[in-house]
């Protein structure tokens, strides 16, 4: 296959640059004397390297040769970046180093943009939004009233992070409650973790996350007390539903082990050699049948709260790893305003970055942790499952979701580095006075915020985060010289499936009109799942069958279909780096590329139509409407130009080249260095042997 010429540019990464903390493994390889060693922090290399093998985090196999450099020169460089890939300290991450210097040069700017604020520069909606990153009350506060908790108010007892470290400073909790209660409450539950709010329905049904109650005594009291805030918050008084995410779904080691699995069996060498046994392999790593798990079991805590009109508690041992998900999962269901990207970006601020779910350690970027597990990327998973199923419900592209997962391996940002906010505030902190650094009225270093995408991309290049496909909410149309909003509702949206064969509606083939059958949301669950009565499986099974069986509501609830092939893998994510995984002119980009320019046409349209009926009034309204909204633009009026030679099932990434894999001899690291120092540290570890 020919080597592909396109790949998106990373405004803060060269074609072949490696984040330190992206780096999974580095292993030296002699090939005359037939060595090969894994390299740790510190460690003596005892034979000169002709080859250095990088394996990444994110699937990726970068391979250099030694052949034009001398041998200590090459036991140099290896020995450098196994120190610095590996450190010891949270302080010496590049985000520290980066930021202290940015404070001492306030006039300096990453990429000519100044990132400071933190938050200043999210991705806005056609309204111009910004995403929100809930570090104060007002944040929180706008968020009751957009989902309209009238009887949910938010709490300031942990500010400064008096009560627990572990917590945002600010939360949202039941009116009734008290602060005082909260806060002689709070010791009896694990971390101090006091429950927390995530999401109300428009029926009075809130989403609510706890921790367990360590105090066995004080257990059932506890327990009581916070379940009747919680009714009484509800409109209808309706009772409370608890699910007990640590026996209902897999544990963080569970899914750490499946992802291991699924690495090496998408990296292995060579991938030929797998290929006859592949499919029974992937079943073996589990991967599929985790995300079937969290599908399924959040579909059904959309049921609990969409058509029993109860509220829901997700019960977790520490609350901040497996409810993540499950509460993110069910919002995604929900509420469609989770569904566009800054509603998106919100979403996981709230839940994953202020709740305290542990990037540090989950995403293990010290190299040093034994609770190590790949949730954000399964979240991520689950997501790309209901964009698979439903692409014109979500706002955002698979390309989308997969920078964003990389973006996570970068450690510049601050969004995904610490374990909670108060790790930040604390950490950065003690950096800012070691470096006598002047905070002022700040909490803390201010760290560049992965939610402003224009550091790392040119706003051409953010266009592919758009879905071409998405039916928002409105859609301007001009009709008699005018521009009029056409409503898409349940109604009108389904009369456009008229004509469909009923197989196809809502966007799969139906199975003998859902017949039950093996994993299937509609047969009758097993009582130790969800501990309900008859009556009760009956009517979730009742549910399911008569949801499946109504066009889908692109603005409503959205249920995942999770029956045998409907479980995907994610070979985007998980393939890009394997030439010989990869589709020359084939693969989803081919279909996007498509409906982009048809997209774009119609947009085309919509000016001429502007041009020759409107006014210039008019036209100054809907000046938006002048610029593509996609990243791939028709020529003319029905533009039947061929597909770019550099598109690939692995766009817009680039599996072909110079250092990728065993296919390729490899290029001479002096190539790279060429100019470069060696910097004076590693003069030690080389002549450590």
């Amino acid at each position: 296959m020919p080597l592909q010429k396109f790949h998106y540019k990373n405004l803060l990464l060269g074609e072949h640059d490696v984040p330190l903390t992206c780096i999974e493994q580095i292993v030296t390889v002699n090939d005359t004397k037939r060595k090969q060693k894994v390299l740790g922090p510190n460690q003596k290399l005892k034979f000169n390297p002709t080859e250095l093998i990088i394996y990444c985090k994110d699937f990726r196999i970068v391979r250099f040769r030694f052949d034009e450099a001398g041998p200590e020169s090459a036991k140099k460089v290896c020995l450098a970046i196994a120190h610095y890939s590996q450190p010891t300290d949270l302080q010496l991450l590049f985000a520290f180093e980066y930021v202290g210097e940015i404070y001492h040069n306030p006039a300096k700017k990453v990429n000519g943009i100044d990132p400071g604020g933190g938050g200043g520069g999210g991705i806005s909606s056609a309204s111009g939004q910004q995403t929100p990153l809930f570090e104060t009350y007002s944040d929180w506060d706008r968020e009751i009233k957009r989902t309209g908790a009238s009887e949910w108010r938010v709490c300031s007892v942990n500010e400064g992070y008096m009560i627990s470290t572990c917590l945002p400073e600010y939360f949202v909790v039941p009116s009734s409650l008290a602060d005082q209660d909260l806060k002689l409450y709070s010791y009896s539950f694990i971390g101090r973790r006091m429950p927390l709010w995530s999401w109300n329905h428009p029926n009075g049904s809130a989403l609510v996350r706890m921790a367990n109650i360590k105090d066995v005594l004080q257990q059932r009291r506890i327990d009581q007390r916070i379940c009747n805030a919680i009714t009484r918050s509800h409109p209808l008084r309706s009772d409370v539903y608890k699910s007990d995410l640590d026996k209902c779904l897999p544990s963080i080691q569970e899914i750490q082990a499946a992802h291991i699995k699924l690495k090496q069996l998408c990296v292995n060498e060579p991938f030929e050699e797998t290929e006859e046994k592949w499919l029974s392999s992937l079943e073996n790593t589990h991967w599929l049948e985790y995300i079937r798990l969290f599908l399924k079991h959040s579909a059904e805590l959309v049921y609990m709260m969409e058509c029993k009109h109860v509220s829901v508690v997700l019960q977790e041992e520490e609350g901040r790893d497996l409810s993540c998900l499950a509460a993110s999962l069910i919002q995604v269901m929900l509420d469609p305003y989770f569904r566009t990207i800054v509603g998106f970006q919100s979403l996981i601020q709230k839940e994953w970055v202020m709740a305290g779910y542990q990037f540090l350690d989950r995403c293990n970027h010290l190299k040093r942790s034994d609770k190590e597990s790949p949730l954000f990327l399964m979240f991520l998973d689950c997501v790309w499952q209901l964009l698979e199923q439903y692409p014109a419900a979500f706002e955002f592209s698979e390309m989308y979701l997969t920078i964003l997962y990389d973006s996570a391996r970068i450690s510049l940002f601050g969004t995904f580095l610490f374990n909670c906010p108060h790790q930040r505030v604390k950490e950065s902190t003690e950096f800012a006075i070691s470096k006598n650094i002047q905070l002022g009225d700040e909490k803390g270093l201010r760290f560049p915020c992965v939610w402003d995408w224009s550091l790392q991309f040119t706003s051409r290049d953010r266009l592919l985060f758009h879905n071409p496909l998405y039916i928002g909410k409105s859609a301007p149309c001009v009709q008699n010289g005018a521009v009029k909003t056409f409503k898409r509702s349940k109604k009108n949206y389904s009369s456009t499936l008229r004509g469909v064969p009923p197989a196809l509606k809502n966007g799969i083939i139906s199975e003998q009109e859902f017949l039950p059958r093996r994993n299937s949301l509609i047969l009758k669950l097993k009582p130790d799942f969800l501990q309900q009565t008859e009556s009760q499986s009956n009517s979730m099974e009742q549910y399911f069958r008569d949801w499946f069986a109504k066009p889908v509501d692109l603005h409503g609830v959205i249920l995942p279909h999770i029956s045998g092939t409907q479980i995907k893998l994610w070979k985007l994510c998980y393939f890009r780096w394997v030439p010989e995984a990869q589709i020359n002119h084939g693969g989803f980009i081919t279909a996007f590329h498509k409906v982009s320019l048809l997209a774009d046409e119609v947009d085309m349209l919509n000016r001429s139509l502007r041009q020759y009926k409107s006014n210039s009034s008019l036209q100054g309204n809907c000046s938006d409407l002048d610029q593509s909204r996609m990243y791939f633009r028709a020529n003319s009026l029905n533009d039947t130009s061929a597909a770019p030679d550099f598109l690939s099932s692995s766009f817009p990434f680039s599996p072909v080249g110079n250092l990728c894999r065993r296919s390729i001899l490899g290029t001479p690291l002096s190539k790279f260095l060429s100019g470069a120092k060696i910097w004076l540290s590693t003069e030690t570890l080389a002549n450590e042997d």
